[in-house]
């Protein structure tokens, strides 16, 4: 497994395409989580493809299935601070490690801010709900990474749950995004990491912000 600290993730070229960021509130056919609106408005936005990708993967899910969005942009002061506190509570539990080892350790869970797919808007955390947007149960919350049960081939939750993610990453694999292993619920296309698993020669998105207007 690549982690995202492997600086084959950090060489990778980027040729930024200049897509916009679009806000997911105004796409009547995803429906979008508002638990993490209190960081502000850039959790609502995606890149256009990455979009447009979703749109073409939720066709894919048996009736009665949709993708709930969880988070897709993060401004890069929030995932440094995010990354920053995982450091630091990792130098609690396991004191007396050198720098490099906390990097990496963080990154199973948390990117270095300079190559996290949220960052350049490419990046998507989402899960199922049925038709009354009753979410579905896929062995752990999103964003619970207290125990290994959030890797995605995880064999130690219910058979039921194993059949939700599965049915989640046959979709969106058919569409060309690409899964962060650690994390079940972690979606991306066109970054950095997803060059590097895919083998394009290039990402296709950088570090981006939101509109200005």
């Amino acid at each position: 497994m690549i982690l995202l600290s492997d600086p084959v993730i950090s060489r990778m070229p980027i040729e930024e395409s200049g897509e916009v960021l679009i806000d997911l509130r105004t796409v009547q056919a995803l429906r979008l989580d508002p638990r993490m609106a209190d960081t502000g408005a850039a959790y609502s936005h995606l890149r256009v493809s990455v979009v447009d990708r979703l749109v073409t993967a939720q066709t894919l899910l048996p009736p009665g299935l949709y993708f709930l969005i969880i988070e897709g942009f993060r401004p890069v002061e929030l995932q440094a601070r995010y990354f920053d506190d995982h450091v630091a509570r990792l130098r609690i539990v396991h004191p007396g490690q050198d720098p490099a080892w906390y990097r990496q350790r963080a990154s199973r869970y948390i990117s270095p801010p300079e190559v996290a797919p949220h960052v350049a808007g490419a990046a998507v955390d989402l899960t199922l709900c049925d038709t009354d947007g009753n979410e579905l149960w896929l062995g752990t919350e999103v964003n619970d990474t207290d125990t290994e049960a959030c890797h995605t081939d995880s064999v130690a939750i219910p058979a039921e749950a194993r059949r939700h993610r599965r049915v989640l990453s046959e979709a969106l694999t058919a569409v060309g995004l690409v899964n962060y292993p650690t994390e079940w619920w972690h979606w991306s296309y066109g970054d950095r990491y997803w060059s590097c698993v895919t083998g394009a020669s290039a990402a296709r998105y950088g570090p981006t912000a939101l509109p200005t207007s």
